[in-house]
């Protein structure tokens, strides 16, 4: 065998690049929630919210791990943390609480803990009767390191605990010294987390006012407030209807486009193509001579009548939402100032809009790809700026799955950061995966599929994706009876019960919904037979309704109303639970409280015509009663009391005398909440 002398063999060091420290970091940090697609965008919470954090949090051997949230505002410098406490399969958990509007963020660090292993392996030598003189000799190491590390008073009462484990004295005050829940506690405020691992993303929340998770809303028409249907009314004539919407409950009043309407292929009644001198147009093809979008319909009055009429919503504890249509009638000025804003045929004319075999005429797309693009996005943030500096601060936005995403990421983000209280609710409905990346890229409420959904199965499915999956964290839906575009055939067919139907279910399962004016005069007629356009459509002429009607479901809305803001259950979108009847036209679910506290079960006939009965399964191991308990519980609606005994109960609901319960479970005083609500 040939060798070689040792000097002529290359030292490692001449091939081996220098190994980085960080790969002493032994513990392994992964499947972070909640988080939207890996952090690209943020969850949302409101304020006061607490944001539960889960993680996978392992390393190798049997050493115990300690982690922690670690959580700040955007913008600081310093981080805060909260402790993570360990559940089953090496996954942890911890929380922090958003208090303040704007982005937050928060990631993980996790540590191997060696005073916790090293006092679970004592405890386990120290039973086993093995000699610990060694071992205890290592944890006072362990604890003098922490107090260098941390000096102070209570570093000092340590000093004779180290001197105790060091000592030569009997072995058993020593180990229950050294196993003592003081010094656990000393060690487990002072980790060393030299090694510490952070996880690889830092991720966002955006926190929002509670009016981004809870409302309800109620939609009219300002010019059709008056009492003449020849001529619109105005902002004054609208303000005698504010305490009417108020005393019904609600807490945000959505008008359509108040801006002046275009003249040019201006649509008549019911859609059509030419309109009579009289006809007031539709409030969606925005703009004419008198102005564009910071501008107000002349019919309507002025700036400062609207501005007064803001004014005097707040004072009846009304929000205004006002309605964003970034699209204009040919006679906008933009077209005339801006024409390259526009797309351009062939021809040289300018395109308008279309969703086949739909036409606008009177309404003309941007182009958001136009060469001038930059003065075009910065004009449209111009326009919700006017509107904030005139006290709106929500914004119903119409089609935004028209207008190319990235505008919404960024208009949204600007807005939000010169404007955290504003919220913006979008009205696509359209293919869900694009209604969900609206979501996710900063709208603070969607449009849903809620209009429908009428079936048991359908409600299940559907609200079950949109409260136990992820889509939660970052999907708000709004759920919306019926709009001036949508008047489903259920309501169509089912007469005053069908709109009670939908609006419990609306109110019930949603923490936010609405309704179109004229829904509590169970107003629908169709255009024609299958046809979801109103006869007579709103959008196209002036209305004038009797709101003092006889057979008005306004007492019952205010009824609803008042039952939601009493019972933080019916706050939330989460909590929602579904239950087992034996009756495909019965409807169970329950709500309960992030607390515990509010426990709501609510039954619903589907069946807006029929009565219908049958037997409700209720969980009550999961409300931590006995599956043979009696309940007690209160009809929110009739004020009724029943007793229910055991899992399974009858039910009878006739749609002529009532279509839902809305039942307050008493829960006992003693009893601990629950955390299966969650």
């Amino acid at each position: 065998m040939t060798t070689r002398p040792l000097s002529s063999v290359t030292s490692r060091s001449d091939t081996v690049p220098e190994l980085d420290p960080q790969l002493l970091r032994r513990v392994i940090v992964e499947a972070v929630e909640p988080q939207v697609d890996c952090g690209r965008f943020a969850v949302k919470r409101v304020v006061g919210e607490d944001v539960l954090v889960r993680a996978d949090v392992h390393a190798d051997g049997h050493d115990v791990v300690g982690a922690v949230v670690l959580f700040r505002r955007a913008g600081e410098e310093r981080w805060r943390e909260s402790p993570m406490r360990a559940l089953d399969n090496d996954r942890m958990q911890g929380s922090f609480r958003v208090d303040a509007l704007g982005r937050y963020e928060y990631t993980v660090e996790a540590w191997i803990d060696r005073f916790a292993s090293w006092q679970r392996e004592l405890s386990k030598k120290a039973g086993a009767g093995q000699d610990v003189s060694i071992e205890l000799i290592e944890g006072a190491e362990q604890i003098q390191a922490a107090i260098d590390r941390s000096p102070g008073p209570a570093a000092d009462e340590r000093v004779a605990t180290v001197r105790a484990l060091k000592s030569s004295g009997d072995l058993a005050p020593r180990i229950a010294a050294a196993l003592s829940d003081d010094v656990a506690a000393f060690m487990a405020a002072r980790p060393d987390r030299s090694q510490a691992t952070q996880y690889d993303r830092i991720l966002t929340v955006t926190v929002e006012r509670e009016r981004a998770r809870f409302a309800a809303w109620y939609e009219m028409f300002p010019r059709s407030a008056g009492t003449d249907p020849a001529r619109s009314a105005t902002f004054p004539e609208a303000t005698s209807l504010l305490p009417y919407v108020a005393a019904m409950g609600f807490d945000v009043l959505y008008l359509p486009p108040i801006h002046p309407i275009g003249r040019s292929f201006r649509k008549g009644a019911n859609n059509a193509l030419t309109a009579s001198p009289t006809d007031p147009g539709s409030p969606w093809a925005i703009g004419s001579e008198d102005g564009g979008h910071t501008a107000i319909e002349p019919g309507l009055g002025t700036i400062a009548d609207f501005d007064a009429f803001v004014a005097a919503a707040a004072a009846q504890g009304l929000e205004i939402a006002l309605d964003i249509a970034f699209q204009a009638s040919p006679d906008h000025p933009y077209v005339r100032e801006h024409p390259d804003w526009f797309r351009q045929r062939p021809d040289g004319s300018i395109k308008y809009a279309e969703n086949p075999p739909k036409k606008y005429q009177d309404i003309y797309p941007l182009n958001f790809e136009s060469a001038d693009w930059r003065a075009l996005w910065q004009e449209l943030q111009r326009v919700f700026e006017f509107w904030i500096e005139h006290g709106v601060t929500i914004f119903r936005v119409d089609n935004p799955h028209t207008k190319p995403f990235r505008f919404w990421e960024w208009v949204l983000t600007e807005l939000k950061r010169r404007h955290p209280e504003t919220i913006f609710l979008s009205e696509a409905f359209t293919r869900p995966k694009v209604m969900k990346y609206l979501a996710k890229v900063g709208f603070s409420q969607s449009y849903s599929y809620f209009t429908w959904r009428n079936s048991k199965d359908e409600i299940v499915e559907y609200f079950t994706e949109l409260t136990q999956t992820p889509v939660r964290e970052y999907f708000r839906p709004n759920l919306f009876a019926n709009t001036p575009d949508i008047l489903h055939a259920y309501l169509q067919r089912g007469g005053r019960p069908a709109f009670q139907v939908r609006l419990v279910l609306a109110a019930t399962l949603g923490a936010s919904y609405g309704i179109y004016s004229g829904f509590e005069l169970a107003e629908n007629v169709p255009l024609r037979s299958g046809s979801e356009e109103y006869l007579d459509s709103e959008k196209y002429q002036i209305r004038v309704r009797d709101y003092q009607r006889a057979d008005s479901l306004a007492e019952f809305i205010s009824q609803i109303n008042a039952i939601r803001k009493h019972h933080p259950a019916l706050q939330h979108d989460w909590g929602l639970s579904f239950h087992r009847t034996d009756n495909a036209e019965i409807l169970a679910y329950s709500k309960r409280s992030a607390d515990g506290r509010d426990l709501i079960l609510i039954l619903v006939n589907l069946d807006p015509v029929n009565m219908q009965h049958g037997f409700v399964q209720l969980p009550l191991v999961a409300w931590d009663l006995t599956p043979h308990a009696t309940i007690d519980v209160v009809d929110l609606l009739s004020q009724e009391r029943y007793f229910w005994r055991g899992e399974w109960n009858y039910v009878r609901l006739d749609p002529q005398d009532r279509v839902a319960h809305i039942l307050h479970v008493q829960l006992p005083a003693s009893l601990t909440p629950s955390s299966s609500h969650v």
